[in-house]
């Protein structure tokens, strides 16, 4: 492409006489080349030429000015460098804005306006927020084109990003190559107008986290920087546009958002103290935040100690139990009884603190009460769940889902409410297990308060009672139990669940006495640890075993479901694996020919990453003291965990050696 003559004799010029521009503006007198540095009116960015790492490849960018660490923060010719200090940035007859190659006579990069006829007037101004503005004239009442329209891989407080619907401008971020590559990469952040408009980052086109669709006041996974008093989101959805909107409101403090080629968007803000720039929110984190990780209809939940569960959402199951047994849940969940779906009794089941589903397949509302909503998603068998969309709006406005409902987790205390679409059997078991309408729960109330009022002497005089002949233990035990959230089944459930502790659901005798199969309402499985009556050393061991198990939480460790205190009675309920204890097969002259040594280095290499996990990484410092093959359980998948902490002895963080009062171990 040849050189306009007027652009050619301004470049000739700028070279003979050396002209540095330092003002805010280019015009079609003035252009900058290479050593030129284009300022904003505030000094906070700059405009130039640079080359990133060692490479020959010159781009015109835009950077923090009075920052001392180089920050780019947008990048004109990404993926056409200029070779050399032979490039030149200026405007053209026609009004856009051009970089040439001078060495090569050619263009590398412009502004592409389509305008009907030559603009003379033109002018460049780089704003102080960053924004690069090519103005008709220099009145500036009208914007030609904007750099923020065009970012490179950040977010910058006031940038839009997202879809303009009338001129269809998607706005979107794309990482660098890689640090010192700011060509065009693979991953990518934009709001997907698809169903109701959300965001997602994407790797090779592939979803990769998406936030809680924004409810009116936060995007939920944001709860800190959606309450912030100096920086905050927003998403603005309506017929003009769906975007989202950035702010700082202390113009002194530098934020800016940035996606990485790894897979991840991240925010920081420059902390003047330290002279650098400090991360303050990295998403995705957990397993859970990466798309679609349980699955179809799955539920994800990460615990304080990063431990992953998937769970089925209401009225689904896993569609291969056995992945899910070794903790490949990809595969989703399917419906218990596709066959019940849009038959009388049908309703919904409140799933809590939740990250809403993806939301290309719902539709929106915003008129629609919650009521309304529930009554419309019955009616249609094609709709799986319902939820409020907007906090702000006296409850209305809803999103309703169609199809499998992917990518729901968990949020605790930030999250909504989500309504599953369940069968009348499904509905009838949530129901009695607590899941009562507001009548129901009104109508117990009254009973029992008027109960209350009339038996509470008498269970004044039981409670005092009780609490004399109480021991610490039992004090100390009730407590674990409220702390540790753990699960107090009644005794009733457990006889029920045992056949009354049936000779046939016997698995096996321990130290402190027998262990017991059970099923409880809900089909699960479990084991139930039985403490002897007759045990001298029972209570403190059954102690110790809650206390320690309450607060201990991997993958190759016995899960903890809960415990059963009754006068005398002491018990404590496990997860049950159905291969039951190591010693079963070494001991086995036939079974421990099905150990082959795969296997059995498996098997060594769990008990290590649990021992180690007591050892080091828990919170608590645990010696387990009678690690043995009986107390090593095995699951469906052959996978061990470490069972029995009733001897087992807590240290404190900093202490490597301790006595002990009895003998213990076998």
């Amino acid at each position: 492409m040849n050189l306009p003559r007027n652009l050619l004799s301004l470049i000739v010029s700028s070279v003979l006489f050396g002209v540095c521009v330092s003002t805010d503006l280019i015009t079609r007198e003035s252009s900058i080349g290479d050593g030129d540095v284009l300022i904003s009116s505030g000094g906070d960015f700059a405009l130039g030429f640079f080359s990133p790492g060692n490479s020959s490849n010159r781009y015109v960018g835009l950077w923090y000015n009075k920052i001392p660490e180089k920050t780019i923060a947008w990048v004109a010719n990404r993926d056409n460098p200029v070779n050399g200090t032979s490039g030149r940035l200026g405007i053209d007859k026609l009004g856009n804005l051009i970089l040439y190659d001078t060495k090569r006579s050619i263009s590398v990069w412009g502004s592409n306006l389509s305008l009907s006829s030559a603009v003379s007037d033109c002018i460049a101004r780089l704003l102080d927020s960053g924004n690069l503005v090519l103005f008709q004239d220099g009145k500036k009442s009208t914007v030609l084109w904007q750099s923020f329209d065009h970012p490179t891989d950040t977010l910058l407080p006031s940038m839009k990003l997202g879809l303009n619907r009338t001129s269809g401008l998607n706005i979107f971020l794309t990482s660098w190559k890689s640090q010192d590559d700011p060509r065009t990469g693979t991953t990518y952040f934009m709001i997907n107008p698809s169903g109701f408009p959300h965001l997602t980052l994407y790797k090779n086109q592939v979803p990769l986290w998406q936030p809680s669709p924004y409810n009116g006041v936060r995007l939920n996974v944001i709860p800190a920087i959606g309450q912030s008093s100096w920086f905050n989101f927003s998403i603005i959805i309506d017929a003009n546009e769906a975007v989202l909107l950035s702010n700082v409101f202390n113009s002194s403090i530098y934020v800016r958002g940035v996606v990485q080629e790894s897979g991840i968007v991240q925010l920081f803000t420059w902390v003047e103290k330290k002279s650098e720039w400090v991360t303050f929110f990295t998403k995705p984190e957990d397993q859970c935040d990466y798309y679609g990780h349980c699955g179809a209809n799955g539920n994800c939940h990460s615990d304080s100690m990063d431990q992953i569960e998937c769970n089925c959402l209401p009225g689904f199951t896993p569609k291969s139990p056995n992945d899910w047994s070794m903790r490949d849940s990809s595969g989703g969940c399917i419906r218990k009884n596709q066959e019940s779906v849009c038959r009388n009794g049908e309703g919904f089941v409140k799933v809590a603190d939740v990250k809403v589903p993806d939301t290309s397949v719902a539709s929106f509302d915003k008129n629609k009460t919650l009521r309304e909503c529930e009554s419309e998603c019955l009616r249609n068998c094609s709709c799986t769940a319902y939820a409020d969309a907007d906090f702000t709006r006296g409850g209305r406005g809803c999103l309703m889902w169609y199809g499998d409902l992917m990518d729901t987790r968990e949020i605790s205390g930030g999250g909504r409410d989500l309504y599953v679409r369940v069968d009348a059997l499904v509905l009838a078991e949530f129901q009695k297990k607590g899941f009562l309408s507001r009548k129901k729960v009104l109508a117990t109330l009254i009973v029992l308060v008027s109960a209350a009022a009339v038996i509470s002497p008498v269970v004044y005089f039981v409670l005092v009672k009780n609490k004399r002949k109480g021991s610490e233990v039992g004090k100390e035990l009730d407590r674990t139990t409220k702390d540790q959230e753990l699960p107090l089944l009644d005794i009733t459930t457990i006889k029920a669940a045992t056949d009354d502790f049936a000779s046939a659901n016997k698995l096996g005798q321990g130290g402190f006495g027998p262990v017991y199969k059970g099923r409880l309402a809900s089909g699960q499985e479990v084991a139930v640890k039985r403490l002897s009556k007759s045990s001298g050393q029972g209570c403190q061991e059954f102690k110790n075993e809650v206390m320690l198990i309450a607060k201990l939480q991997h993958r190759n460790l016995v899960r903890l479901l809960g415990c059963c205190i009754s006068q005398d009675e002491r018990m404590l309920i496990y997860e049950y694996l159905p291969n039951k204890s190591l010693d079963c097969f070494i001991f086995n002259k036939a079974k421990r020919t099905t150990l082959d040594w795969n296997q059995r280095f498996q098997i060594i290499l769990g008990l290590a990453r649990g021992v180690l996990y007591l050892h080091h990484d828990s919170r608590l410092r645990i010696i387990h003291r009678d690690l043995k093959a009986s107390n090593v359980l095995l699951d469906v998948a052959m996978n061990p965990k470490i069972s029995d902490f009733g001897m087992a002895k807590m240290f404190s963080e900093d202490q490597i050696q301790a006595n002990t009062n009895r003998v213990v171990g076998t």
